[in-house]
């Protein structure tokens, strides 16, 4: 078995470009996922090594020194860190050129040549799910042996093998809270709306759902929702519990946790004998006798994507939800004291200067416990992005999705709305959500009540008008 390093690379300070995140971006308070799809891999390698550069603070030099010592380097990378992962390969074939380098993660899962054309130090990319593909390869197989990966051949051509089946027994993979044990500190994440510290797990994979924008059901995960058994996912959040005594909030970082309710309501209820508090994805749509048995088990908080608080953007982008229906699951939260961060995306397809004005009193409307606000971002692999080329709706000079300093910018523009209209209208609505009374005494409240949350509070809204500054800046 190859010595193999599993890194996910040093980049902007505070850019969150793990697996598990969403939008690789820098946030508006400091965040970060936990880097899920490279630690199941490093599960399945014995002696493996997982560094996760940016939320540790680890600098290169530290990471070219490491990566002396091994023998195979997978890095993740996606769209908006590709250029600087890319220079980072390149920095560690220099320091040691026997190393062979590997890209995974759906930038490389969609665009493997062009990958491979842009980052000359990178020997191979791992197409789609790449578990076992990345075990095969540290194993020692040839390269033409292996199953979902692209490559340079002896002579320097790009060679594409078939891809890989998709996996179907997700009860034969290992659990990543070892890695989590052995190479990660958990302090080093957190979420603004998750209790410190959290932990974030996978149960299954892939999304029935058949939104244009979302990146992984469309490159690596799948429109099926293929899961762990409720067993499974019980066993390790027993381990979690002997190896995480700190944690306080369990988050399953499923696409949409709620797609399988009766599954749902099952790993619940194992939770709730373990005493468990936890969160996941949800989608607005889950009935009240559902949310009651979740709640009664130890669920917390649901994080839920509205996006828009227009029916036909919801349209346009095959949400398949309905406001009525997601306002309706709202009050049905509230009445059971379920928390709700709420994510919405600005600058979808429809949009205009009065669908904005629209979701922004939907959200007020609503009221979710926290926020998020997003700018559509195109990820090629996408159909949002094949979509914006062909109607002229995303420039060359925007296609990178985030400025020099890591910041998320306005890629999509309209002939009647504009990148600085769409971009302003973040932070519109960050200050026309949160700058209100009601919302304003219910944040004091919760400070009041919890010196750490005092605390955390202040440390977070120092942040967020940081970012507000930082954001102007680069308009």
């Amino acid at each position: 078995m190859m010595k193999t390093l599993f890194l996910q690379p040093p980049s902007f300070d505070g850019f969150d470009g793990g697996a598990g995140s969403r939008y690789q971006a820098r946030r508006e308070i400091r965040s970060f996922w936990f880097p899920t799809w490279l630690a199941q891999p490093a599960a399945l390698i014995p002696g493996s090594k997982l560094i996760d550069a940016p939320p540790a603070g680890i600098g290169m030099a530290k990471v070219v020194e490491e990566a002396g010592r091994h023998e195979l380097c997978v890095i993740h990378t996606s769209t908006p860190s590709f250029a600087s992962d890319a220079r980072v390969a390149a920095k560690l074939k220099e320091a040691n050129p026997r190393l062979r380098i590997g890209l995974v993660g759906a930038k490389v899962a969609v665009q493997p040549r062009e990958s491979l054309r842009d980052a000359p130090a990178v020997d191979f990319v791992a197409r789609n799910e790449f578990d076992f593909t990345i075990k095969e390869i540290a194993e020692g197989r040839d390269y033409a042996e292996v199953d979902g990966i692209s490559f340079r051949d002896g002579n320097g051509i790009i060679v594409d093998n078939k891809d890989r089946a998709i996996l179907e027994d997700m009860d034969s993979l290992p659990f990543v809270s070892e890695v989590y044990k052995r190479d990660l500190r958990i302090e080093d994440y957190f979420i603004g709306y998750l209790k410190h510290p959290y932990v974030s797990l996978y149960t299954g994979r892939g999304c029935k759902s058949r939104c244009t924008f979302c990146l992984w059901p469309q490159t690596v995960g799948g429109h099926r929702y293929r899961v762990r058994s409720v067993e499974h996912v019980a066993a390790e959040v027993k381990l979690l519990q002997r190896l995480f005594p700190q944690m306080r909030e369990l988050f399953f970082d499923d696409d949409t946790f709620t797609d399988n309710l009766p599954r749902a309501e099952a790993i619940a209820r194992e939770l709730g004998k373990l005493g468990v508090t936890w969160s996941c994805n949800a989608k607005a749509n889950v009935p009240r006798e559902t949310l009651k048995v979740l709640r009664d088990n130890g669920l917390r908080l649901l994080l839920v994507g509205y996006e828009s608080g227009n029916q036909q953007i919801l349209h346009n982008i095959k949400k398949g939800m309905r406001i009525e229906v997601a306002k309706k699951f709202t009050r049905d939260c509230h009445d059971l004291g379920i928390k709700i961060h709420g994510t919405f995306i600005l600058g979808l397809p429809g949009e205009t200067s009065e669908t904005i004005r629209e979701t922004i009193r939907f959200a007020k409307e609503i009221n979710p416990h926290t926020l998020q606000v997003s700018l559509a971002a195109p990820y090629p692999g996408t159909f949002l992005h094949a979509q914006a080329v062909e109607n002229g709706w995303l420039d060359a000079s925007h296609a990178e999705l985030i400025d020099e300093q890591g910041v998320q910018i306005a890629p999509l523009h309209y002939p009647h709305l504009s990148h600085t209209e769409i971009f302003d209208s973040v932070e519109t609505f960050y200050r026309q959500f949160y700058l209100r009374v009601p919302k304003i005494a219910e944040i004091v409240g919760e400070m009041v009540t919890s010196p750490q949350m005092m605390k955390r509070r202040l440390r977070e809204g120092v942040e967020f008008f940081q970012f507000l500054r930082e954001r102007k800046q680069a308009a």
